[in-house]
């Protein structure tokens, strides 16, 4: 009899959003789990009421053939869950905490819904330190700080995943102890999991990684709430692990896609850009649980596309007050040839202040970008009229100019297997004496080329 009460009937299907219709009490909460009858592995979150009895809710399943008006769905009574804990590291698991691996079952400590309330206020902790990640270009202009947010701007194909997979190579295996990583794939190719996978299992850095996605051969419901649930283990992670988290999402935009494809199904009236009305509510639960708490910290290191390469589009605009480092990728740049593909005057960190780096790097980054804001203008006259008609001062700070851009060019750890080329790792302290030194006029004798695709300017000796 109270099985009778919690059941409900599918009255209108539309992709994968099914409208269900509850004529008895009690009625299903926002988030509960419905199950259909005649086959219980075919799942439905409730996500908003569409009249008084009756729910807009989400399939779970890739199997939506099943459902068909008239269908009879029971209420669990529960939400969504997924595995958490010591168990979840080394491994690589769907939504549903079902591994995805071929390394058999996941042995969790328990499982924890995967919506919950941001903390309070109170409980966050603001304390941020500097970061190093060895790549020169984001340690000397957009440096991260540990418990900070780091966003990765760019168009398709301008690098943004492979410099969020080299920050990860970089700085995963620091004190394995007290520190473990979370990756979170929304959206994005099989191709790219594969390949992370096994660089992180060549690298030896696996057993401190814990991998959830959920690719963009998923359902846009799998897709959105893909999200929440590696946030959830992140959560855990540092509250009840102890650990000090790094959290990597690629790509952030596609949790949005997600969103607002949900929301056109159920006929929700579109913002700006033809985004869902509740974007910046999704993009602000997500960002506000990822937060530092007590002792433990968060750090966040997520990739934003950029339909079209439009920093301005709405998605992309929603994520930037969240942010403490913008990172910037330039097709313009990656057409050059400087790789990382990293426009330096569009990005930008409030990290970047006395209270976080030593005087001299504030000085050296501030100088640079405005050495390289100068450039920027000759570079104009140069396209018109040549080099050779530019004053004399005006040709030095264009000379000094491009050898900053090309200094800033880098040979990746977790690209070396394509290109030929072993990776650098250089200490920010190296980074910063060499610009310093190349501002200065110490290498005004040497010509541009040589900078490109160096690690510190002590190469530049030896060669």
């Amino acid at each position: 009899m109270e099985l009778e009460k919690n059941k409900g009937k599918v009255i209108g299907v539309r992709g994968v959003v099914v409208e269900i219709e509850f004529n008895s009490d009690p009625k299903p909460n926002i988030y509960d789990v419905l199950v259909l009858v005649d086959n219980p592995s075919i799942k439905f979150q409730v996500i908003e009421s569409s009249d008084v009895s009756k729910f807009f809710c989400i399939n779970l399943s890739q199997d939506t053939s099943a459902v068909r008006r008239g269908s009879l769905v029971v209420n669990t009574g529960e939400r969504l869950k997924v595995p958490v804990g010591k168990g979840v590291l080394g491994r690589v698991m769907n939504l549903f905490g079902e591994p995805v691996d071929g390394e058999g079952p996941i042995n969790a400590d328990k499982t924890v819904e995967i919506l919950r309330n941001p903390p309070t206020y109170s409980e966050i902790n603001a304390e941020v330190d500097f970061l190093e990640t060895g790549i020169k270009v984001v340690d000397l202009f957009a440096p991260l700080v540990s418990g900070g947010k780091v966003g990765l701007f760019g168009g398709s194909g301008v690098g943004k995943t492979v410099l969020l997979t080299e920050i990860l190579n970089n700085i995963v295996n620091r004190d394995p102890v007290k520190n473990v990583s979370v990756f979170c794939g929304v959206g994005e190719r099989s191709r790219e999991g594969h390949e992370l996978y096994d660089e992180l299992k060549k690298g030896g850095v696996l057993p401190s990684v814990s991998l959830i996605f959920g690719p963009m051969g998923e359902s846009a419901s799998v897709r959105f709430l893909t999200a929440h649930a590696a946030t959830t283990v992140a959560e855990y992670m540092r509250d009840d692990m102890g650990k000090n988290v790094l959290f990597f999402m690629d790509n952030i935009f596609r949790f949005a896609q997600a969103g607002n494809e949900l929301s056109l199904i159920m006929n929700n009236i579109p913002s700006e850009d033809g985004y869902q009305p509740t974007l910046a509510s999704e993009i602000a639960h997500i960002h506000e649980r990822l937060v530092s708490k007590k002792d433990n910290s968060i750090t966040v290191i997520e990739a934003i596309y950029l339909p079209e390469d439009d920093l301005f589009d709405q998605a992309a605009q929603s994520v930037f007050g969240y942010l403490d480092s913008s990172i910037v990728l330039s097709r313009e740049v990656y057409r050059d040839g400087r790789l990382p593909a990293i426009d330096i005057v569009a990005s930008d960190s409030d990290a970047l202040n006395p209270g976080n780096v030593s005087t001299k790097h504030y000085y050296v980054a501030n100088q640079a970008r405005s050495l390289l804001k100068k450039a920027e203008l000759l570079e104009r006259i140069v396209s018109l009229v040549g080099e050779s008609e530019l004053s004399e001062e005006d040709r030095v700070i264009y000379q000094r100019a491009r050898k900053i851009k090309n200094y800033m060019t880098q040979n990746f750890f977790v690209t070396a297997a394509q290109t030929g080329r072993p990776g650098s790792y250089v200490k920010v302290d190296d980074t910063v004496d060499d610009v310093k030194d190349i501002m200065e006029g110490k290498y005004d004798n040497v010509t541009e080329e040589k900078f490109s695709f160096i690690g510190s300017a002590k190469e530049l000796k030896n060669g």
